[in-house]
């Protein structure tokens, strides 16, 4: 994006790396500067549509391309009011028709094509349908209440881990230097050799790091609290008993009425290799030889005289 500009001031991401530019609901850009000169009032009109906007309706442009803001932010406010779901349809095909019909008003909508008639189709549905979108928004609240619930113990959870690794961490230093305090100490008032000392050193912080690690707990939930409902009736993991082992036994070839397919050396004296492409010498090198596909084809036009006895 460091090619964009403000279509205004013709500012750009290049020469201003702290540029913001804004979007609204008219798709069209502005820069963070001149969206607070035009707009000092809380409202005014878009430069290049004349477009009536509102200040507090301008956002942090996401993506490069502006018509995908403006398409985000009219499916928000046409599946606010189409939020009907599949169990509220008899049939599947009435659903997908249904569907179609979201995406043919946002994409008007987007493309500004017979945009006062899509806005009285949707004023129609509304009221056609009011009970059923109230019960749905309900609906819909309560499973974001749930949602939001769910990732604030989440959040705190997190927190809690967080703080016990830094708490566990910082023990860890501090116990690193006591024992490399107490390692100085000895070697200079003991009087025994520095090299046992260091060994004896070393083989003891290794046994307390041992015995210092905590066994795993069993995992019995996930981290949301919902209990595992599988693995959990099986202590032991099932013994797969060995049958026995497969043994090879030639293919029964079914009686023929005519004659038999040719052999290899038949099909190269008789003349059979005339009207089929001739091996390069790569196809040679993988071991492919066009006797081979010609068997086969003679092979499949005797097939038909095959039957079982």
């Amino acid at each position: 994006m460091d090619d964009q500009a403000c279509p205004r001031c013709k500012t750009t991401k290049y020469r201003n790396p702290s540029l913001k530019l804004m979007v609204n609901v008219c798709g069209h850009t502005l820069c963070e500067s001149c969206v607070d000169l035009l707009f000092l009032k809380g409202s005014g009109s878009c430069p290049e549509c004349n477009v009536p906007l509102r200040r507090s309706n301008f956002r942090v442009q996401m993506f490069e391309d502006p018509m995908i803001e403006k398409e985000i932010d009219i499916r928000k406010r046409v599946l606010k009011d189409y939020n009907k779901k599949e169990e509220d349809f008899e049939t599947l095909r009435e659903y997908n028709d249904y569907l179609e019909e979201i995406e043919t008003i946002i994409f008007n909508l987007t493309n500004n094509i017979d945009v006062v008639n899509t806005n009285k189709r949707i004023e129609q549905y509304k009221k056609d349908n009011r009970e059923i979108i109230m019960k749905n928004k309900v609906k819909i609240g309560q499973e974001e209440l749930e949602l939001e619930e769910i990732l604030e113990i989440e959040k705190q959870m997190e927190e809690l881990r967080r703080t016990e690794v830094a708490r566990s961490e910082l023990e860890a230093k501090k116990q690193k230097i006591r024992q490399k305090e107490a390692l100085i100490d000895e070697l200079m008032f003991a009087d025994g050799d520095a090299k046992e000392i260091l060994n004896t050193f070393a083989q003891t912080v290794a046994t307390k790091q041992e015995e210092a690690l905590p066994p795993l707990p069993m995992v019995t939930q996930f981290s949301t609290g919902v209990k595992f409902t599988r693995g959990l009736a099986q202590s032991h993991i099932p013994v797969i008993e060995e049958g026995p082992l497969y043994r090879y036994e030639p293919l029964i070839t079914p009686d023929r009425i005519g004659p038999d397919p040719p052999s290899l050396e038949e099909i190269v004296k008789e003349g059979y290799l005339q009207h089929v492409k001739a091996e390069n010498d790569t196809e040679k090198a993988g071991g492919y030889t066009s006797t081979l596909p010609c068997l086969r084809a003679l092979q499949d036009a005797l097939a038909g005289l095959y039957h079982a006895s």
